[in-house]
């Protein structure tokens, strides 16, 4: 038999069950698959389902294709713990709480029997927001590497809870509103600026148990690979290096960028193409509030009043439930056809063939960290409405350090004359070009770390290394 170092490292990948985890994850299972990593990828049977309903002819295996091209990623699917057609999106708490206390059991079983089989298995790769990887690895000798598909900044709040809270700005009823200078690594971040979950008063939320639980099962990770780039973050990418083996390898995209070759979309994508080829040069908004999160009826009314308003021509994806799966016609009365000679409203697309489109000059956003990675990668300029999580830290990034884009409203209730006013600001030639420049400044960045020798290759092949040097010194299931 082979001796341990001349052999392909195989991960078991578990994804967060939401889209905007599902994307990077799969990105990053083929990355290293192309490293030479036999992958063991575990989609929920609920995300599957979704997946194979949008595109009916991806069948019980996503990675089918990619597989012929000589790649071993391997696939299966686990309960997550409801039934398959459940309304997650409805019943998000429920969906939260099945994730804390069910799941676990599910894919204890599954890792347990890919083991059991004889099969060498070196590591599990598993999301940061999942509270059992750890115990899961350990139980299987298996090294847990956490994967983080946040920014950085994200990750050393979360991770500097306890300074956060013993400084009075978290967990209190009345929490210090000035601004926060203390987190290493981090110069200053406003309260305002913390994700959403860490401004509220009410610490008791099942989101609120996964995080405090996830990250306290993060500290025993042996490795935690991020989305992210080392350039754009170092301060707090080198402080989080003194205490946890932490490798920004981002932004990792899809070989192709714009057309993979692996199903990741929860809805069918309507082709926008025919209709950007007849817009001139960067004349379209695109507007998407990203998979996950909602906007409330109203504010979602001012910002269509708002785009009626502008006067400029927009590209909007509403997806079925974006206010809520009741209400699946939530736009203005007479919108549609006020807006039709100027607008193409769809309920999902290919993202990055519209941010790639040259007709594509801004891009109206919930601030997810997938969406900004990949409207740099396209140098379009940011229009930022965050609602959820770690949208509101993202904006931070993008507005106030990296200067790339400006917010779509500076107060709530957003209302229709500031979303027309910034609407026209960002995708005027004159006031916006300024965004423009910049964030073709920060693309280079994204370009330098994944050249040849750049950041984000170095630290993935630091990090592989560094992971089958550990596989030799740990015991291993056999």
């Amino acid at each position: 038999m082979a001796d341990e170092s001349s052999q392909k490292s195989h991960a078991i990948f578990i994804p967060y069950p939401l889209q905007g985890h599902v994307i990077p994850s799969v990105n990053l299972a083929i990355k290293l698959a192309s490293k030479g990593f036999t992958i063991t990828f575990i989609n929920t049977q609920a995300v599957h389902h979704q997946t194979a309903k949008a595109h009916p002819d991806i069948g019980s295996d996503i990675f089918a294709k990619v597989r012929e091209s000589g790649l071993d990623i391997r696939y299966a699917t686990v309960s997550d713990g409801l039934p398959v057609e459940f309304d997650r999106s409805l019943n998000h708490d429920q969906f939260m709480a099945s994730l804390l206390h069910e799941f676990s059991a599910h894919v204890d079983e599954v890792v347990g029997r890919i083991v059991g089989s004889g099969e060498k298995v070196h590591c599990l790769i598993a999301d940061t927001f999942f509270v059992w990887s750890s115990k899961i690895a350990k139980k299987f000798g298996l090294l847990y590497v956490s994967y983080w598909t946040e920014p950085a900044l994200v990750f050393t709040l979360y991770y500097h809870l306890d300074l956060l809270r013993e400084n009075g700005h978290f967990g209190q009823q009345e929490c210090r509103e000035d601004t926060i200078k203390y987190i290493p690594g981090v110069e200053a971040v406003e309260p305002r600026d913390m994700m959403s979950y860490l401004q509220d008063t009410d610490t008791t939320s099942v989101c609120h148990q996964i995080i405090f639980n996830a990250f306290q099962d993060a500290k025993n990770a042996d490795f935690v690979l991020c989305n992210t780039v080392q350039d754009l973050e170092l301060g707090t990418i080198s402080a989080l290096h003194a205490k946890v083996p932490f490798y920004a390898i981002g932004p990792i995209f899809p070989p192709g960028f714009t057309k993979s070759n692996v199903a990741t979309s929860l809805w069918s994508e309507s082709d926008c193409s025919q209709w950007l080829d007849k817009k001139p040069h960067g004349s379209v908004l695109y507007a998407s509030f990203g998979s996950y999160a909602h906007v409330k009826k109203s504010e979602l009314i001012e910002i269509a009043k708002g785009l009626a308003l502008s006067k400029v021509s927009f590209l909007w994806v509403l997806r079925p439930d974006i206010v809520s799966s009741d209400d699946t016609d939530p736009l203005p009365v007479g919108f549609k056809e006020e807006v039709k000679d100027r607008s193409m409203i769809i309920p999902w697309c290919c993202q990055n063939a519209v941010l790639a489109h040259p007709a594509t000059g801004g891009f109206l956003t919930h601030c997810g960290w997938n969406s900004v990675l990949e409207s740099i990668w396209c140098g379009v300029p940011l229009l930022c409405f965050p609602l959820l999580t770690d949208q509101f830290t993202n904006r931070k990034l993008v507005v106030d350090d990296w200067k790339m884009g400006i917010n779509l409203s500076n107060k709530r209730p957003v209302t229709k004359e500031e979303v027309s006013d910034n609407v026209n600001c960002l995708m005027s030639w004159k006031s916006g070009d300024e965004y423009r420049v910049k964030v073709k400044e920060v693309r280079k960045s994204l370009e330098n770390a994944l050249a040849p020798n750049g950041s984000s290759g170095t630290n993935l092949d630091l990090f592989i290394k560094q992971l089958k040097a550990k596989c030799q010194i740990k015991p291993i299931s056999q």
